[in-house]
């Protein structure tokens, strides 16, 4: 008798008797093998009360009824065993394991071992259901990728490769709370690569941005610490009466712009690299009660308070014993201007108070009443070489200890309106400090003393004589102070 080459099935031969015998055999092998499922595959004896029907894989070593049937496929069918050989390619379902198993010749294993290849899914779930947004979806806990070793023929690098149709498109890796987005990081938009951030999923703060075009790291949002955003050019930040201290100070709009120029300061002093770049601090009109302390900043540059340029009066930087800026800090890197706004104070209070070093423009400043208008001292350099206005007196407008005040040979002009009084002297050099203002144009009049210079100050008018600085009163001169 001949029985098939894959199954085994006994055929019936021609002229055969009983060939319902050969028939049934046949059927019960096809019921055996056909859509296999076995318990267990871990067993190396037979069960002690199969049912009809049920089918096991022979563990290696078998022993009683299943001796000598290593790896074969046990069906227990009328009362007895029958045992069917695998071919290389045989496939059953492992139920008390819940895992597919394939006969390579010579052992049964793992189905997905075995397989080296499944091509153009269109979707797969991992402990979970894909969809149509979803087409590969995985619910686990961990996941390991691990680089092919070059024992094992590999290169034993690893490289996670994701691209996107065009630089307009977004190619990124989003991180979610309850699928609520809360940080991302990619190419969104651009081929620059971003790092943000969300509390709700909605709104978004960039912190991190590092441009492809040059490898150049910037921080977008300044409120965040820890990072310095590198200019690439200058930039504006505006202050407003109507603005608010939690916008980003970066459109001339109630919605954009702070409040105070204090604020302008601290962002630009803890966040900002400049870059060389210059940096200004426009002020729209109104009148501001507090003042500016000016403190140092990264990366050298400029920085510049500006006001309203045809009407200097309608930006009024008004405190009450308070300096409107001052630098007390530390020595600043740049230059700073201050100009087109008005200055007083009530009380107490200087317009310009400098104890550390740096360098100061006046331009088209108003001063109005206050204690002092320009005090420095030792290592700050004022420069006096635009024109300007007093409005307002006080005890001196110019008080140099050990400081320098020049107008560098310019012939700028100070308008004084209202004659101004100043009760010690409207300019005083003192403990070695050095002011020239030889070629200054001063237009008006004031009352009080002219100059005083003392403890080897000196005041330097390029000749101009007793009466060429503003006053009605003779100046005096004092241990070692010289006016020239």
């Amino acid at each position: 008798m001949t029985d098939t080459a894959n199954l085994g099935l006994p055929c019936i031969e021609g002229s055969q008797a009983q060939k319902h015998v050969t028939h049934n055999d046949a059927l019960r092998i096809l019921d055996t093998l056909v859509q296999l499922a076995v318990l267990d595959r871990d067993l190396t004896a037979p069960p002690g009360s199969p049912s009809e029907g049920q089918r096991w894989i022979v563990k290696a070593t078998a022993t009683g009824a299943w001796a000598g049937h290593n790896n074969a496929i046990a069906a227990w069918q009328d009362g007895a065993w029958q045992f069917s050989v695998p071919s290389a390619g045989w496939v059953a379902f492992v139920v008390d394991q819940g895992s597919l198993v394939v006969w390579n010749g010579s052992a049964w294993g793992d189905f997905f071992s075995t397989v080296t290849s499944i091509q153009n899914l269109a979707m797969l779930g991992v402990g979970t259901t894909a969809d149509s947004t979803n087409r590969l979806s995985a619910k686990l806990n961990n996941t390991l990728w691990t680089a092919k070793t070059v024992a094992e023929g590999g290169d034993g690098n690893l490289r996670y490769k994701l691209s996107k149709e065009s630089a307009a498109k977004t190619l990124s890796l989003l991180m979610q709370d309850n699928f609520s987005g809360r940080a991302e990081i990619g190419l969104t938009g651009d081929d620059d690569l971003h790092l943000k951030v969300s509390p709700d999923g909605t709104t978004w703060y960039e912190g991190i941005k590092i441009a492809a075009a040059t490898g150049a790291v910037t921080f977008p949002n300044t409120t965040i610490a820890g990072g310095r955003e590198v200019l690439t050019g200058n930039r504006t930040y505006y202050v407003r009466t109507d603005g608010s201290n939690s916008n980003n100070g970066l459109a001339n709009t109630s919605g954009g712009a702070w409040l105070t120029p204090q604020k302008a300061m601290d962002v630009i002093a803890a966040t900002l690299d400049l870059a060389g770049f210059t940096v200004t601090v426009q002020l729209g009109d109104g009148t501001y009660t507090s003042g500016v302390s000016l403190k140092p900043w990264v990366g050298g540059g400029a920085l510049i308070f500006q006001g309203n340029h045809t009407t200097p009066a309608n930006v009024f930087v008004s405190c009450t014993a308070a300096h409107c800026f001052q630098n007390v800090l530390g020595a600043l890197p740049g230059i700073v201007t201050i100009k087109d706004m008005k200055l007083g104070t009530t009380t107490s209070g200087y317009c310009l108070n400098c104890t550390a070093p740096c360098t100061v423009i006046i331009d088209a400043v108003n001063f109005a009443a206050a204690q002092f208008h320009i005090a420095a001292y030792t290592g700050v350099t004022v420069d006096l070489s635009k024109s300007y206005t007093i409005s307002g007196g006080g005890v001196s407008h110019w008080y140099c200890a050990g400081a320098l005040f020049s107008n560098y040979g310019l012939a700028p002009t100070i308008t004084l309106t209202g004659t101004p009084a100043f009760s010690s002297a409207f300019a005083r050099a003192t403990t070695g400090g050095f002011l020239y203002c030889g070629g200054h144009v001063f237009s008006g009049a004031a009352t009080g003393p002219r100059y005083s210079a003392d403890l080897n100050g000196v005041l330097h008018t390029g000749g101009g004589g007793a009466s060429f600085l503003p006053g009605n009163a003779a100046g005096s001169t004092a241990t070692g102070g010289q006016y020239v």
